[in-house]
């Protein structure tokens, strides 16, 4: 069993505040909630946004129903919470009138729910990312020995939870192309402005051939058949229902460096390449560089995710073609990161980025060190 960050949930749960644990389908959320349910000492009710009565209950903004509704309890705990409408101003009602009482509800949809909840409950809630696996997280298990023998394993069919307990590559192939099939966009066409299925898989599976690169909107606009705004869309939506991460270009000289574009990486390996369909060992592909990166790009934003290290986030590249794949801002000093999957010699800092920005850090991330970057 493994290990995840925010256990116990004790230190996140508040009297008369709500913690709201968002993440992609299938990563963990429900039971991360369950086993904290199965040893609280709090009188707890447990529900699901799914079920229709509780949808009726708790979109009323009826006292006289959502107060009966909780009444006796000490803890209300609510699964897959998107799918109760207004929800936010129900959990409003109950935090307000209910003295004592803590709220867990978890969401799989970003957009949705944090639509809900965001102005009714400001200043009453707490909020969680729950990602794939961290490294971290995977310390509970393995040692830093194996984490690295498994460094293949994990570039390739990524860190889902039900992933990592397959017993064998066809379980995980098949388990992979269940969740980018039949759970990836599920919240997605959900949303009433989008229609097409086809024209999201398209675009996933073009960004999917460009990692590590910049993405030119109008290029995709041409290849998908349709306009940019509709790209832009739908790449909003793909980044808040955790299926992409975008970085933006950084620049504080705008004659020579290049701020207009952006990248775009998949939250997880494995789903990456199940919407190709390439499963091949890494002695088999040639795309190892853009795997390191995508892998190096998602495990730092689960650590900084949860380690509490704030920092604004960037690439870097000139019109020189002198470039940095990722940078970190923060305690005032500007941090470089290079990923490489196997340098053959030692890399030096872009001699523009030395010059323009003299005080900051530059370091090569690669498969002997890359445990220090995302390990605590």
């Amino acid at each position: 069993m493994y290990k995840r960050y925010y256990e116990p949930l004790d230190s996140h749960l508040f009297p008369n505040k709500v913690l709201v644990i968002y993440g992609p389908r299938r990563v963990g959320k429900t039971t991360l909630l369950q086993n904290y349910l199965k040893q609280t000492p709090l009188k707890f009710k447990l529900d699901s946004g799914d079920n229709i009565r509780t949808q009726q209950i708790l979109s009323s903004q009826d006292f006289g129903q959502i107060l009966p509704y909780v009444e006796g309890y000490e803890l209300l705990a609510i699964d897959e919470a998107q799918a109760i409408p207004n929800i936010g101003m129900g959990l409003k009602i109950i935090v307000d009138q209910t003295p004592g009482i803590r709220v867990i509800v978890t969401g799989s949809s970003s957009f949705e729910l944090a639509g809900q909840v965001g102005e009714p409950l400001t200043g009453r809630k707490l909020t969680l990312n729950l990602y794939p696996m961290a490294q971290s997280e995977l310390l509970s298990v393995y040692n830093r020995f194996e984490l690295r023998e498994k460094l293949a394993d994990f570039l390739i069919f990524g860190s889902y939870p039900e992933v990592l307990q397959a017993a064998t590559q066809r379980a995980r192939i098949e388990v992979l192309t269940e969740i980018a099939n039949a759970y990836l966009l599920k919240d997605i066409l959900a949303f009433d402005r989008v229609k097409n299925s086809r024209v999201l898989l398209d675009l996933l599976k073009l960004l999917a051939f460009q990692i590590g690169s910049e993405v030119a909107l109008n290029e995709l606009a041409t290849q998908l058949g349709v306009d940019v705004k509709t790209v832009k869309r739908y790449l909003d939506l793909l980044e808040k229902t955790f299926v992409i991460y975008r970085l933006n270009g950084f620049s504080r000289n705008l004659r020579q460096e290049v701020a207009n574009k952006s990248k775009y990486y998949f939250l997880d390996n494995g789903i990456r390449n199940a919407l190709i369909a390439q499963f091949n060992g890494l002695d088999q592909r040639n795309d190892q560089g853009a795997l390191w990166e995508n892998f190096m790009v998602a495990e730092r934003l689960k650590y900084r995710t949860y380690h509490a290290l704030y920092a604004n986030v960037y690439f870097w590249r000139t019109y020189q073609q002198q470039e940095i794949d990722l940078i970190e801002e923060h305690g005032g000093k500007l941090h470089g990161y290079e990923f490489k999957w196997s340098p053959k010699k030692a890399i030096q800092p872009p001699a523009k980025w030395v010059e323009t920005y003299q005080d900051s850090e530059f370091k090569v991330i690669h498969p002997d060190n890359y445990l220090d970057f995302v390990l605590p």
